[in-house]
């Protein structure tokens, strides 16, 4: 309670001093609801609640009308109870977010309001609400199906290869989009749905590339899947810096919805959820390809560090502020940060991963030259984003994401994992682990945490000594470093018994023979033609119109 609390008064000063007051007595009210056990605690409550209406008339919002009427329906005042439900349920939105209708035809609604359920005027107002709901599901997936409307384009029907594979490089089927903002479904799996929320920069233009951000949420245990999201949350609030300078830079913004089951930091299982949001994004929107980010608080900061360390492909660079930098479904094998880019932006108070870690880490990331910034911030706590002082923070952010760009076609790389399901980085693919033969031990960059924050009962940051490992390591790994000159790839693996090197033919002479060495043998030696069914079935799996691969070589090792 203590956070949430915390981060109500800190968010407090984004509003006038009337807002302040209102909320201030608002909050009291439902501070009083929450502890209520008696008829006399939650009349007060309610009393709480009609004094800041009647005080601040014209900042009556939506959660307090919701609140109000469920006070007076449990004290059986159906009268005052409708008097607040009716404009509740005819609002668009509230301030959440929340279409009005979701407050009589939710799935708490008859729990909520269990002694209004005989009152006639019930009926009809749930009534009213249900067709509200079917309207609004109507509008929504309307809405969805212009977002993914393209142009005809057949790239199935293009027999030559050679010609297939430019008209995926220029592949370009978009259309102009109505809005700027959508709300888009996305299914986990048969019983699961949630959302992502985009928002396209002012005139948005089909036949121009745009630069791409998802921001991940933090509080991931704390979150729901929701299969619908309004611009209320996602573009204001701790997200304003976001939306300021992405409008200003023409940089398009994606919100994906995770909750504790299904998120990007742990368990694994809502992990892909990201790079498929992507890919669906992809067939709808022009994105420029080596310009895509990711970035997120906390939580979410962990989760962009993630994709980092476990799925780098399709990504340019990655960002966070106040990140846990470490891999909690496995191993955190940091070389691969060296694959693409990093910016942390911490605090000195942040309970959630304290500075001197922070100071270790950046130590790490500077000793195997990765390209890794941090920014630290004082005097500030885990929240850091709710504080005005924060925006030079995103400046820093978006300067990054217009000059940066990713090498789709790396001469170089270096990947390791424990995880076949991350078995790919650019144009290797299909590693397999060793279960064989005698397991190589492959080297651990790590180091000792000695000092956490935390806070205290009365709510003092204090510092606790610790003696844990930064990273965990509770799997065998595979690692492999590979290079490309000249028509030759050297390779070197440790725990891998085959693989498949995609081919481009912006990488290699197609004329002359590629061959490839593995650990200093020779396994290939041949020239490449064009593969139409791998390059259709590749473009459908990425949609990736910079790393287009024509070919590829399967190699057992």
């Amino acid at each position: 309670m203590r956070f949430y609390v915390t981060v109500f008064l800190v968010l407090s000063c984004f509003f006038t001093k009337a807002q302040e007051n209102y909320s201030s007595l608002t909050r009291k009210a439902l501070e009083r609801m929450w502890k209520a056990k008696t008829e006399q605690d939650y009349q007060k409550a309610l009393d709480m609640y009609e004094n800041a209406f009647a005080t601040y008339p014209d900042h009556i919002d939506g959660t307090g009308l919701y609140k109000a009427s469920v006070l007076a329906s449990e004290l059986k005042n159906n009268d005052k109870a409708f008097q607040y439900l009716t404009p509740l349920a005819a609002m668009k939105t509230t301030e959440d977010g929340y279409p009005g209708w979701i407050y009589l035809a939710g799935k708490y609604s008859d729990g909520e309001y269990k002694n209004l359920l005989a009152d006639p005027r019930w009926k009809d107002l749930k009534q009213k609400a249900l067709q509200d709901k079917e309207n609004f599901y109507h509008d929504l997936k309307e809405k969805e199906n212009e977002f993914y409307s393209i142009n005809p384009n057949d790239l199935k029907g293009i027999q030559n290869p050679e010609a297939l594979y430019k008209a995926i490089r220029n592949f370009n089927p978009y259309q102009v989009k109505k809005d700027r903002d959508y709300s888009i479904s996305f299914k986990i799996n048969n019983s699961a749905t949630t959302s992502y929320f985009i928002h396209l920069p002012k005139n948005y233009q089909p036949e121009k590339k745009y630069a791409l951000l998802f921001f991940l949420h933090g509080a991931v245990k704390n979150n729901a899947l929701t299969d619908y999201q309004f611009a209320n949350g996602n573009l204001d609030g701790w997200n304003r810096y976001y939306t300021q300078y992405a409008d200003q830079n023409n940089v398009i913004l994606v919100f994906p919805k995770g909750s504790k089951q299904y998120n990007w930091m742990a368990p694994d299982n809502g992990f892909f959820m990201v790079p498929e949001m992507l890919k669906q994004i992809k067939k709808a929107i022009n994105i420029d390809d080596n310009k895509v980010f990711i970035s997120g608080h906390s939580n979410g900061a962990t989760g962009s560090f993630s994709y980092l360390m476990k799925k780098p492909t399709p990504f340019a660079g990655f960002y966070g502020f106040n990140t846990y930098p470490k891999v909690f479904t496995g191993g955190t094998f940091v070389e691969n940060a060296k694959n693409r880019s990093f910016i942390n932006f911490s605090t000195d108070e942040d309970y959630y991963y304290p500075p001197n870690a922070n100071d270790d880490f950046t130590q790490l990331m500077k000793s195997i030259s990765a390209d890794y910034k941090e920014y630290r911030y004082n005097g500030f706590p885990h929240w850091f984003p709710q504080f005005d002082e924060s925006e030079p923070a995103y400046k820093i952010l978006f300067d990054d994401v217009i000059q940066r760009k990713r090498n789709p076609l790396p001469k170089k790389i270096s990947w390791e994992f424990d995880d076949e399901k991350y078995d790919a980085i650019d144009w290797i693919s299909n590693i397999k682990l060793d279960t064989v033969n005698s397991y190589q031990k492959n080297k651990e960059l790590n180091f000792k945490i000695t000092k956490w924050l935390e806070y205290d009962t009365k709510d003092s940051l204090q510092t606790k000594i610790v003696n844990k490992n930064a990273f965990d390591f509770p799997r065998k790994s595979a690692k492999i470093k590979a290079e490309f000159h000249d028509n030759t790839f050297q390779l070197e693996t440790s725990n891998i018994s085959s693989l498949s090197i995609n081919i481009s033919p912006e990488m290699v002479n197609l004329k002359k023979r590629i061959k490839i060495y593995v650990n200093g043998k020779l396994y290939f030696k041949n020239k490449i033609k064009y593969n139409r069914e791998f390059m259709l079935k590749n473009f459908e799996n990425n949609h990736d119109r910079e790393q287009v691969w024509m070919n590829w070589v399967e190699i057992e090792i």
